[in-house]
């Protein structure tokens, strides 16, 4: 069964390099399919950089995520907490 979520994006510059590092590394780390996109548009998979910068997500829009797998409630946790946390406030 999948689970879904819908996450303003909090970093000032939004879904750039070091916030899309930290959640492509979180997706890996689990055992979910994930899947990004705006919410009323296409999904990519959440698995590839490319995909993910390719969004052009910036701050205060919004993202919707789809997980599916047996870790899917804690990545869609850990994906939200790297979404809404600033910047200077991640830690990987």
């Amino acid at each position: 069964m999948s689970k879904e979520r819908t996450v303003e994006i909090v970093p000032e510059a939004g879904l750039h390099a070091r916030p899309a590092a930290l959640f492509v590394e979180a997706v890996n780390d689990h055992e979910a399919e994930v899947e990004a996109g705006p919410p009323d548009g296409d999904l990519v998979p959440a698995r590839s950089m490319i995909a993910v910068t390719s969004l052009g997500v910036g701050q205060g829009d919004e993202l919707r995520l789809v997980a599916d797998g047996p870790d899917a409630g804690s990545v869609l946790d850990e994906l939200e907490r790297i979404l809404t946390t600033p910047e200077d406030e991640l830690e990987a």
